[in-house]
């Protein structure tokens, strides 16, 4: 399995244990993953993750939980299409706190982003979310509930270009605001499966 590196962060990557039993990731304020028409175009929030073939990506899963306190602080799972000619796509899923609540939330840039959000049940400041390639070709997005998965989100291009496209899967934090102050977030449970 690749290992596990930093993208626009200083902090050195958990070793694997940690991956299961805990670490955190921190984002300094004015950092995002975002893309919205005409222009704007941001990627500087810290990201861990293993550079893999997209064709050999299958699942990524992970709980997340933090003190949400600014508009849009988020955290979670991230699926980065790196393609040959340096375009670059995404798909997040995590946390966001918006209308001063934490609610599940995925965005999904092709061209440009769209999102989506759904309020965290019992409001918690936690859950768990899963990335799934499905046999269908598509990724699915879902909230994790012991074993119960509910689906929240379908991704129907993710994978059309799998044969000729890296990606980079892992774990992200964002805190757009600007306000003073560190957003950490933590993470156990983060789990990456791929194809042999």
């Amino acid at each position: 399995m690749a290992a596990f590196t930093f993208t626009n962060s200083t902090q050195e990557a958990p070793p694997a244990a940690d991956l299961i039993t805990g670490f955190v990731i921190k984002a300094a304020p004015d950092t995002d993953i975002w893309s919205k028409p005409p222009a704007k175009n941001v990627f500087n929030a810290p990201v861990l993750h293993q550079t893999v073939p997209l064709s050999k990506f299958r699942k990524a899963s992970a709980h997340i939980n933090a003190d949400w306190t600014s508009l849009y602080d988020q955290g979670g799972l991230i699926l980065v299409l790196n393609r040959a000619d340096g375009a670059r796509k995404w798909i997040k899923t995590g946390i966001e706190f918006v209308n001063g609540k934490p609610h599940v939330s995925t965005v999904a840039k092709d061209t440009w982003a769209d999102w989506s959000l759904l309020p965290i049940p019992a409001d918690s400041h936690a859950a768990t979310i899963e990335m799934a390639k499905e046999e269908d070709g598509s990724l699915w997005i879902y909230l994790v509930s012991g074993v119960q998965r509910a689906p929240i989100r379908e991704v129907t291009w993710a994978f059309l270009e799998e044969d000729t496209t890296e990606c980079w899967v892992g774990a992200y934090v964002a805190k757009p605001a600007a306000e003073a102050g560190d957003l950490v977030v933590a993470f156990k449970q983060f789990k990456v499966e791929l194809s042999s």
